[in-house]
């Protein structure tokens, strides 16, 4: 544990020393935060106001509060990945110094080692992310507050739960990269088609459905339903109180991916933490085992 700690302690100094790395995984949720309210925010106001069913009003509040509540998870959604992959490119930085070379020569085992980067890397993403959270809940507050307590803390174990995946992938695909270059053109990659391809800019709902049916297989899909459900929470239980039919309100569900289906039949929210958090275990044993074979090579 001793030497854990002391690996964790030392990625986390030089990350936060790193201006570089530091200022550009902090100012990607700011970014994000400012693009969604000025550019998506009347895309999902019109989607959502076009979706309404003829004779069915809704007061101004209560649209921007689901408005809010979809550009929050949308943000959250694509952040908790996508600076994971910026926190983690410290593994990728050692290596090519040749910092790593020199871990390796020390008695400590493999799998500490890379226990280390993943810890690391998932407290520096967990920081960022806490601070993107924070931000959007006072965004949500200033557009229209519908989430009770429980909503709230719901959303922030979405964001911890989905950023351990997000740090646990980056870890994997990390893992197999030798340069900066490599690192960089990766890490566009995934900032570009991560949110298309995990519902985030456009619900899963509007795409084909055979791409539908491969979105449904990545656990991102169901990271990103979980946000969507706990942030947009309130405004359903407004939206029944005031006399919304429920097939309304199903369908409203529907469209922003509070609902996903996997082959024809509902998936539960309890059924959605098993996926993601399932599938993070089993990319976290897979980094530890290359990471050990490839010490051992």
């Amino acid at each position: 544990m001793k030497e854990l700690f002391a690996l964790v302690k030392r990625n986390c100094k030089l990350f936060f020393r790193d201006k570089g790395m530091f200022f550009t995984s902090l100012i990607t949720p700011v970014i994000l935060l400012v693009l969604y309210s000025t550019f998506l925010a009347k895309v999902y106001r019109n989607s959502f106001v076009s979706a309404l069913p003829e004779g069915v009003t809704v007061s101004d509040a209560l649209i921007n509060g689901t408005v809010g509540g979809q550009l929050v998870s949308s943000l959250l959604a694509v952040s908790c990945v996508t600076v994971a992959f910026c926190s983690n490119l410290l593994t990728v930085q050692d290596r090519v110094s040749g910092a790593r070379n020199d871990l390796d020569m020390t008695p400590v085992k493999s799998g500490t080692l890379a226990l280390g980067y993943f810890v690391s890397s998932a407290v520096s993403t967990l920081i960022i992310c806490f601070v993107a959270a924070a931000a959007g809940l006072v965004y949500i507050a200033a557009t229209g507050w519908y989430m009770s307590a429980g909503d709230v803390l719901f959303l922030l174990l979405d964001v911890f739960l989905l950023s351990l995946f997000g740090t646990a992938l980056s870890s994997l695909v990390n893992c197999g990269l030798k340069t900066n270059g490599q690192a960089s053109a990766v890490g566009t990659v995934v900032s570009s088609g991560y949110g298309f391809i995990c519902g985030a800019y456009m619900p899963i709902s509007q795409f084909a459905p055979g791409l539908q049916k491969i979105i449904s297989l990545l656990p991102g899909t169901y990271g990103t339903s979980l946000l969507r459900n706990h942030a947009m929470a309130g405004v359903y239980r407004e939206m029944e109180a005031q006399g919304f039919p429920a097939e309304v309100v199903s369908g409203i569900r529907d469209s922003v991916d509070c609902n996903i289906y996997f082959s024809g039949k509902g998936v539960s929210v309890p059924a959605m933490y098993l996926v993601l958090v399932g599938a993070t275990v089993l990319i976290i044993a897979a980094y530890v085992v290359i990471c050990r074979v490839k010490r051992k090579s």
